[in-house]
């Protein structure tokens, strides 16, 4: 007879008490490769883009701690993306030139190219918010593709400091590179002031659908998510959520907080109203466990993260 101390654990975390096991994103199995997963979980540990406070290289670790409070049914949709796919956390990117900035981004791009290759659909948690420009590369799409941004900058700035890659311009440099189609980008809470007006000009002057903090106040998230839709059509689009787009009342731990920003709620409204779109993956970004000893920032996340991780399994009920 087995004895139960000594037996073999489940593979699978989620029925396992949540304070036990090692973290991973959304209590997922973690995997050594990803041929057998629909979703990929995936962690950029990278915050050399910042233009202000440093820290969001501690963000997948902290949001993997923060997953332990994840369990399986959505409770408004009564929705189990883990039951309606394959999901699991295949680590971090590994980064062997960490100290350069463009080189760190050839790692990610090299990290997520058999991914995109194979047909699966990445979820990351990042890392600032310079690390998605790689990830389009990554992507290779055959046409460019459309995106939800929900920010609190538009990150379409050229530069800074000498730098077009940090994370205010991964954006512009999408558009530049033929990756991001701008007449199908929305992007959703911008605010606060700027030294200067270049990036916002680029995002409107380009054809990106920009919704100021004001406006989304004063329409509803309702009307908001009906924009989103016609914006994006039915072509396939990618979601980038940076924290800071929400108000630092709920992510104080970011870089770059701007005051007046969307709720909780909102976010969770305007995520859940998504549904239909062509979701080809997504990202969570910004989160900088050191600002906010709370923890509650990667809380926010991680729980974002879920909400998106059922967005992009619905296709696959």
């Amino acid at each position: 007879m087995t004895d139960p101390a000594h037996s073999t654990p489940p593979a699978v975390p989620m029925p396992q008490p949540r304070f036990t096991g090692i973290p991973t994103f959304l209590r997922t199995p973690y995997c050594t490769d990803f041929e057998n997963l629909d979703i990929v979980l995936a962690g950029v540990p990278f915050d050399g883009g910042v233009t202000l406070r440093p820290g969001a290289r501690f963000g997948p670790r902290e949001i993997r701690n923060m997953s332990s409070l994840t369990r399986t049914t959505h409770h408004v949709t009564g929705f189990n993306p883990f039951e309606a796919c394959r999901v699991g956390d295949i680590g971090d990117v590994p980064f062997r030139d960490l100290y350069h900035l463009e080189r760190s981004h050839e790692d990610i791009r090299r990290f997520f190219e058999p991914i995109f290759a194979a047909g699966k659909i990445p979820l990351t948690a990042g890392g600032d918010h310079s690390i998605t420009y790689p990830i389009f590369q990554a992507m290779r799409p055959a046409a460019p593709i459309g995106m939800i941004h929900i920010d609190a900058h538009t990150d379409t700035w050229d530069e800074f400091m000498g730098s077009k890659f940090n994370h205010g311009s991964p954006f512009r440099r999408a558009v530049e590179s033929g990756l991001l189609d701008p007449c199908r980008t929305i992007q959703i809470g911008i605010r606060g002031a700027q030294n200067s007006d270049g990036g916002w000009r680029f995002s409107q002057e380009s054809g990106m659908r920009v919704v100021f903090i004001e406006e989304f106040e004063a329409r509803g998230v309702d009307a908001i998510i009906s924009e989103a839709h016609r914006v994006i059509g039915a072509g396939p689009a990618y979601l980038s959520l940076d924290v800071d787009g929400l108000d630092p009342v709920f992510t104080p731990g970011t870089g770059t907080p701007e005051i007046g920003g969307l709720t909780t709620r909102e976010t969770l409204s305007l995520l859940r109203g998504l549904e239909g779109l062509d979701l080809i993956g997504a990202d969570v970004v910004e989160v900088a466990p050191p600002y906010d000893p709370s923890g509650n920032t990667a809380l926010v996340a991680a729980t974002l993260m879920y909400e998106i991780l059922c967005l992009l399994a619905v296709r696959f009920r």
